[in-house]
Formats: structure tokens, C-alpha cells, sequence
């Protein structure tokens, strides 16, 4: 079924939107919630304006995303759990729990279900695309040591940036030159080739 969005609706489109959906989908979900309107010639002709609307928030959802997606791109974050001598978990980290602390850290708050598709059960660092849109995947580090670990890998982690700051600065700090002479060079100079008759 044919239908005119009236909101922006997860992975369908924005208000403005024509598309093509299940039927049943229409019937039971967007028609009831006034999502959407059944697409007829009537109902178009009088969405035109909302059409060209569409396209404009379009670029303002993308521009956010963007604005988002710059601002969790490259987030480390780290958690401490009990594991077992094989380094599997006794449990897992939960895309819910990735959520959380992404939220605690940087104040963004992302939906569970754009980050994985499933939870992570062994020690070590993982590479987590975050699906924000259909051409952004920032990408979130998230590292898991064992939960008595915790403390001494974040105070290593801590030194690290600290020592890795202090080398950014003092790169960073103007040379002074200094009005020490260099030493002339000496020349020897080299005897007069004698000629010999």
C-alpha cells in the first residue's frame, strides 16, 4: 500500500514521504497513530507543500546525525566484569550496557538496537559500528578486562594520555633559539703543486 508519511518514522522516511508498505503494516500501525495517509491523487496534490518540507528536514536529520555521529565516533569506553580463566564472561555486555555508558560519557543518547545486534561475552577490545543513518557508522572502542583489572588498566590508560599530552606540548611550545656561535669551519689550506721541468 501506497502511503503519505505525517511524521518521520524509523527506517521509512520522514514526513513527506511517499512510500510503498505492507499492508498490514499501514492497516494496523501508521494509518491508526495518523503516521501516514493513504496515498491518493487528492491526498498528494494537497501534500505538496509537505513534500517539499520533507526534503528540508531531511537535511536538518542528517546534519544532526552528523553533529552525533562526530561526537561518538572514536569513544573509548571500558568495562570490568567477572570472567572465567578462558576469558569468557560470566554474562556478557549488553548493547543496553553500551548505551548507558555512552550516555554517561558523552551525554548522547543512542538507541540500544543502532549499536549491535549482539552482546559481547569474552575479554578483549572491540571495533562497535553505531548505525546512525544510511552512510554513518561511527565506531565505538569498547574494551572489557577483568573486573579486578578494572582499576590498574584505567590508571595505565591515564598515564598514557598524561604522558601522551605532556609530548603534544611540549612540541607544541615555540623553539627559543639561542645566540651561541657556531664554530668557523677551518680550511686547510693545501701546498702549491711544485712543477717539475
Amino acid at each position: 500500500m501506497k502511503v503519505i508519511l505525517k511524521q518521520y518514522v524509523y527506517k521509512h522516511g520522514v514526513a513527506g514521504d511517499l512510500i510503498n508498505v505492507a499492508d498490514g503494516f499501514a492497516r494496523n500501525y501508521l494509518l491508526p497513530r495518523g503516521l501516514a495517509v493513504k496515498a491518493t491523487t487528492r491526498a498528494i496534490a494537497e501534500n505538496e507543500m509537505l513534500i517539499a518540507e520533507s526534503a528540508m528536514r531531511r537535511d536538518e536529520l542528517n546534519d544532526q546525525l552528523l553533529k552525533v555521529s562526530n561526537k561518538i565516533g572514536g569513544v573509548s569506553l571500558v568495562f570490568g566484569r567477572k570472567a572465567g580463566s578462558n576469558g569468557k564472561l560470566y554474562g556478557s555486555v549488553t548493547t543496553t550496557d553500551i548505551a548507558q555508558a555512552l550516555l554517561e560519557k558523552t551525554g548522547i543518547d543512542i538507541n540500544r538496537r543502532r549499536i549491535s545486534d549482539h552482546g559481547l561475552r569474552e575479554l578483549g577490545t572491540y571495533e562497535i559500528p553505531v548505525r546512525m543513518g544510511t552512510d554513518l557508522s561511527p565506531v565505538l572502542r569498547v574494551t572489557i578486562v577483568r573486573e579486578e583489572d578494572l582499576a590498574h588498566y584505567l590508571e595505565t590508560v591515564e598515564g598514557a594520555v598524561k604522558a601522551e599530552e605532556k609530548t603534544v606540548e611540549t612540541v607544541a611550545e615555540p623553539e627559543v633559539e639561542t645566540s651561541a656561535e657556531t664554530p668557523a669551519e677551518t680550511v686547510e689550506e693545501q701546498p702549491a703543486e711544485t712543477k717539475q721541468e
